[in-house]
């Protein structure tokens, strides 16, 4: 498994019992035991693939875990539904119950981060009995809303995700396709340590005028992707209708999770570790310690000087912090497996 070839991994596209076909990576350890090894589920977020998690999954795998990491609905070579309705979190989580069902998992520490950070907390809430634990990384829990707030209402409050304005409005799904190349080099950036403050790409309208000016990635700040890895990522995003489709789903999810009655806590019972960078700008790490009593098991650990991308910026980190939680669970990896990173 070498994070620098995407081919070096084990590939399976298979149709789940939900009628969807999802493409994931299925990494067995060498002393795979069905009744004792631990699976982790990797949940990517936007816009990102399987592949955001290529640093993590050969050093878990080599320490025991059976690793899943699907391509999420409308991402890289899983089915790209073009309808806004089945991009609910109730649909997602219906999909990854569906693809533990099929990798025959009953249970599975389930990890998510961004966008996917959001679908494993309400995977915690749809499928409560499918979670041994659940990590959260960059995107902290957030409940389902007692009141229904628009996007735009959201953005008034919290300037750093107006770039979401951007990516909700059907009539830009064409034009960052047009520009994709240049849209995942500003996505996959940071200010660098030191550098004078610029206005955030992150807030409303400043990414559609960098794009439309065809502004180059300032000195300033620095890109995550290699020219192969950028390469890689454009070749599987080729197709935004879908990742953009998860921005369109405010009302339709509120509405879902009214429905239903979804619970507003996470379980009693239910270990949570959340791990944010202090340079996120869209973190918003001030709803963890608000959001704090609705996850009686949660642990909040912050990797200062990182930003979002952290399975990239803080690869050896995050490769090392979470299977330490683990095996302080009882989740280790099996007897026997090896544990050198």
């Amino acid at each position: 498994m070498d994070p620098a070839n995407p081919s070096s991994f084990n590939h399976r596209t298979e149709l789940l019992s939900t009628g969807r076909r999802y493409h994931f990576v299925d990494q067995i350890p060498d002393n795979f035991d069905a009744a004792a090894t631990e699976t982790l589920l990797l949940v990517h977020g936007f816009p990102d693939c399987w592949y955001g998690w290529r640093h993590q999954i050969g050093p878990w795998t080599r320490q025991g875990y059976r690793v899943v990491v699907p391509d999420m609905l409308g991402y890289g070579g899983t089915d790209k539904p073009k309808d806004a309705e089945e991009y609910t979190s109730k649909k997602l989580c219906a999909d990854l119950a569906a693809l533990l069902d099929f990798v025959g998992v009953r249970q599975a520490v389930v990890i998510g981060h961004d966008w996917g950070s959001f679908v494993v907390n309400r995977f915690a809430l749809w499928q409560s009995d499918r979670l041994k634990a659940l990590v959260l990384l960059s995107i902290p829990y957030i409940p389902p809303a007692k009141e229904y707030v628009s996007l735009e209402a959201t953005v008034q409050q919290a300037p750093d995700w107006g770039y979401q304005l951007y990516f909700a409005d059907q009539q830009f799904t064409a034009e960052i396709e047009g520009k994709l190349e240049l849209f995942l080099k500003f996505m996959f950036s940071q200010r660098r340590p030191g550098a004078p403050p610029t206005i955030p790409f992150t807030k409303p309208g400043q990414l559609r005028k960098l794009l439309m000016d065809n502004s180059d990635l300032d000195p300033n700040r620095m890109c995550f992707l290699s020219k192969e890895e950028s390469a890689y990522y454009v070749e599987q995003l080729r197709n935004m209708q879908g990742p953009l489709n998860y921005y369109r789903t405010t009302r339709l999810r509120f509405d879902e999770e009214q429905a239903a009655n979804l619970p507003f806590n996470l379980s009693a019972s239910l270990p949570v570790l959340y791990i944010g960078g202090t340079r996120d700008p869209t973190a918003r790490l001030e709803l963890v310690s608000r959001t704090k009593p609705l996850a009686p098991r949660l642990q909040d650990e912050y990797l200062e000087g990182k930003g979002h991308w952290i399975m990239v910026e803080a690869q050896i980190a995050i490769t090392e912090r979470i299977p330490a939680w683990l095996q302080e669970l009882g989740l280790g990896s099996a007897k026997g497996a090896q544990t050198k990173l």
